[in-house]
Formats: structure tokens, C-alpha cells, sequence
């Protein structure tokens, strides 16, 4: 099988070498062309294009920053479905919208292109051990067909259902974590101005019924003040900005989400973008009075 992987970013660039690393023919593209090279020297070919990409492909995969990156790369002049064969297979790695999906799949169809949805969850780490979370949508025989390739990418595969399940259960995933960043800094900020130091907060929380999976960085990452992404705060704001617009458009009641995306709203307004998306926490902060840092 030709595997295509269009976007070798932050977390493209693990997830297509460990497809290059189980012996798949890769062609790849990026708008730099130097964030390619390793898979590059690991064998794989260089495309100028995605029409390239695509036309060299069986099985073709994106991992782009934005809803309309996704459809710009495969809609566009020179983009996927203007080189892609009838039979290929179109994998959207990124966290993309429902209706973005459908877009594409509607044009897909016409052109004999199967879309599905296969949001990732795990971070960069996960995406460099192969441990991601695939939550996958559409075709199940495609899915199928396809799962040996995207088990190189993640241990948690899974298909959520029809096209746009994947892409709805991350949006509720980063929706849920996204919150719990912001809801960690107003308690931890509460906890150090009102005396205690944040490592023994930590410590108690972990040992207790607060404990949850999004606070296990903050001794590596918020209490020492590093906030290199990673995930970048912009694409936080972009994420839950997803979920209250789908919450608007189905009538569903998004009053706390609201306040967590105006949160990542501020932390860009700050400047903070493109940092990582722990840097929402130095809002509170700033609004506490009070730093959540480790003595050494």
C-alpha cells in the first residue's frame, strides 16, 4: 500500500515516520519543505504538491493546523482531489468540524475518493511513541482496509461510527481537557495565594478524588514556568471555538465552554498563541495576582 502524508509538523512528522518505519512507500508534502527531511533520508519521496501526493498514493493522510487548512489542501487548485484516482482513501488526521468532512466527502464521491475522519488524541509524545488515540469515522470497509497503517500511528484505534464521528468525539475530547486546564489554574492559584506550595497541592490532589490526567505535566511544565509547545494555545482557542459553534448551530446550552474559550481568547489577545496551550493558566495568574511556580 502507497501511503501519502501531507502536513510533517509538530505531530505529523512522528506520526508519518512511524508509518515510513513499518516499510510503507511514502510520498509527502508540507509548505516547508525542510520539515520533511528526515522522512526524506528514511526514503520517502517528496512531492510539490497534494495533487501530487494524492496521485502517488493509495491511501493518502493530513495533519494540517485548521479546518480551512484541511479543505483549502484537498479542494484547492492543486489540492488532493484534483490528482486523486477513483479507489483512493482520504484520511483527515487533524481536528477538524463535521461539516468541513462533509464537504469534502460530498466532492470525494464524485471523483470515486473514499473521506473519512481519524482526529488523533495524545499529544506529541503519543504521536512520536505511536500511543495515539484514532478516533476514526466513515466507511467501515475502508477503515478496515486501512487499520494495519493506522496502527503504526496509535495503540488505541478505534471507528466511532459514520463520517464526522471521529471528528465529533475529539471536539468533545479537547473540549473536556481544554476546560480542566482552566479550571487547574483558578485552583491552584487559589491554593498557593492561600499559602501552600504548588508541588504539595499537586501531591495532594494526585492522591485524592481531584486527581485527573491533564494535571500530571504541571510539575514539568506550568510549576517551572516552561510553556514551549507542544500544543499551541491558538489551536486550543481554535478547538473549543469548535465545540461552541456546534453547540450553537444544534441549540445546545455551552454557557461554561464559553467562559473556557474566552479564557484562551485573553491568552492570545497576550500574545501567548503560540505557546503552549498550558500558557492559559498565566491569565489567572495575572488576574490572581500570584505565579503557580515551584521554589527551584
Amino acid at each position: 500500500m502507497k501511503v501519502g502524508f501531507i502536513g510533517v509538523g509538530f505531530m505529523g512528522r512522528h506520526m508519518a515516520r512511524n508509518i515510513a518505519a513499518g516499510g510503507y512507500e511514502m510520498t509527502v508534502f508540507d509548505i516547508r519543505r525542510e520539515a520533511a527531511e528526515e522522512l526524506l533520508s528514511m526514503g520517502a519521496t517528496w512531492a510539490d504538491s497534494p495533487a501530487a501526493v494524492a496521485a502517488a498514493s493509495d491511501v493518502v493522510f493530513t495533519s494540517l493546523p485548521r479546518p480551512q487548512d484541511v479543505e483549502e489542501v484537498a479542494l484547492g487548485e492543486g489540492g488532493i482531489l484534483s490528482g486523486a484516482g477513483a479507489g483512493t482513501v482520504y484520511f483527515d488526521l487533524s481536528t477538524t468540524d463535521p461539516d468541513t468532512i462533509y464537504r469534502i466527502s460530498a466532492a470525494g464521491e464524485s471523483a470515486g475518493v473514499t473521506v473519512l475522519d481519524a482526529p488523533v488524541s495524545g499529544g506529541v509524545g503519543g504521536a512520536e511513541a505511536g500511543t495515539l488515540c484514532v478516533m476514526v469515522g466513515g466507511d467501515e470497509d475502508a477503515y478496515t482496509r486501512c487499520k494495519p497503517v493506522l496502527d503504526r500511528i496509535g495503540d488505541k484505534v478505534m471507528r466511532c461510527g459514520d463520517l464526522g464521528a471521529g471528528a465529533i468525539c475529539k471536539i468533545v475530547n479537547n473540549l473536556i481537557g481544554l476546560s480542566v486546564h482552566v479550571l487547574l489554574s483558578e485552583a491552584f492559584s487559589l491554593g498557593v495565594k492561600a499559602g501552600v506550595d504548588p508541588q504539595t497541592l499537586f501531591d495532594a490532589v494526585k492522591g485524592s478524588s481531584g486527581n485527573t490526567q491533564s494535571m500530571q505535566r504541571l510539575p514539568y511544565d506550568l510549576f517551572v514556568g516552561n510553556f514551549e509547545p507542544g500544543f499551541q494555545l491558538d489551536l486550543a482557542a481554535k478547538d473549543v471555538g469548535l465545540a461552541t459553534d456546534m453547540g450553537r448551530n444544534l441549540r445546545v446550552p455551552m454557557e461554561l465552554a464559553n467562559v473556557v474559550q474566552q479564557r484562551y481568547i485573553a491568552g492570545q489577545n497576550k500574545g501567548w498563541g503560540r505557546e503552549s496551550s498550558g500558557a492559559v493558566a498565566k491569565v489567572q495568574e495575572e488576574r490572581a495576582g500570584v505565579e503557580i511556580r515551584t521554589v527551584n
